[in-house]
């Protein structure tokens, strides 16, 4: 690596600084976003836990073989959604929800299970469509405003017709979810069909249908299913916001480091470059005597 000149060591700080401040920049919007997001994720948790619990409680009291969105099967083929963001520049949070995905396709691929790929938001699909998987339908922009409630519903069509239909046997949803305000993980939980608590837990509920009750159950479902999706995507567009303000807090405070070394390097360069010149001006003195 060639010697830099004081002249050159400066430009190169007033670059790291013009880096910083879009770091930064970006850090305060990640943190603005994060706090609606956050408002939106709180506020969607209580409908969606409640929404789970009815579903749970009248599955236990139907006849599963009834209604084709409870009928449970051997799994030879399924659908895997996953949610990832349409953006980069938020450190591992794409590249671990795709890590995660691949290690779950591995182990159902052993397992002489074919998956198919169901893919919200722009990383995952950019990945996995230069691979070699099957992949039933991408989506991008997914979250470029607000959360797409449009795309949640027209994804739950798409499995609900391929389950219902039998060209697959269980649906798999991945993404990344809010643990507390401040951490976040990859999940994976089983979208269809819909599983049961384990038996032998106390159940005190009473139901009586006035209307047909696989019409009732269908349209339940139908509500379970756009509103679950509809979760995941919320949380994962809560989770993204939180790792890119991370990423961008630490980026800007490596430019501050790296602005402190690179001063101390401007500064021993500009003190050699005066000793030289006062050696010149020396010798210079020297010779005319």
């Amino acid at each position: 690596m060639p010697k830099l000149s004081p002249r050159d060591i400066r430009r190169k700080i007033q670059g790291i600084k013009n880096t910083r401040r879009i770091t930064n920049a970006m850090k305060v919007v990640s943190a603005a976003k994060l706090r609606r997001a956050q408002e939106l994720l709180y506020s969607s948790r209580p409908y969606s836990d409640k929404l789970y619990e009815l579903v749970r409680d009248l599955a236990g009291h139907v006849d599963r073989e009834s209604h084709p969105l409870l009928q449970e099967r051997e799994e030879r083929t399924i659908d895997v959604i996953l949610v990832t963001a349409d953006r980069g520049l938020a450190g591992a949070f794409n590249s671990n929800i795709i890590r995660e995905t691949e290690r779950f396709i591995a182990r159902k691929t052993e397992k002489g299970i074919k998956s198919n790929l169901i893919l919200i938001g722009r990383k995952g699909y950019q990945y996995f469509a230069r691979r070699d998987y099957s992949i039933v339908k991408g989506y991008d922009e997914v979250f470029r405003k607000e959360v797409n409630f449009g795309i949640a519903k027209e994804v739950s069509e798409i499995v609900r017709e391929r389950y219902t239909n039998r060209e697959i046997d269980a649906v798999y949803l991945l993404n990344n979810e809010m643990i507390t305000r401040a951490s976040y993980k990859p999940v994976t939980r089983k979208f269809l069909p819909f599983e049961l608590p384990e038996e032998g837990a106390e159940d005190y509920s009473v139901y009586t249908f006035e209307v047909d009750e696989e019409e009732f159950m269908s349209r339940v479902l139908d509500l379970y299913l756009n509103y679950q999706l509809y979760r995941a995507m919320v949380e994962s567009n809560a989770a993204e916001h939180f790792a890119r303000m991370v990423a961008m807090d630490n980026a800007t405070k490596n430019a501050d480091d790296l602005v402190k070394q690179w001063t101390l390097i401007f500064n021993k360069a500009r003190q050699e470059s005066i000793t030289l010149e006062l050696i010149d001006i020396v010798g210079a003195a020297e010779a005319m005597k």
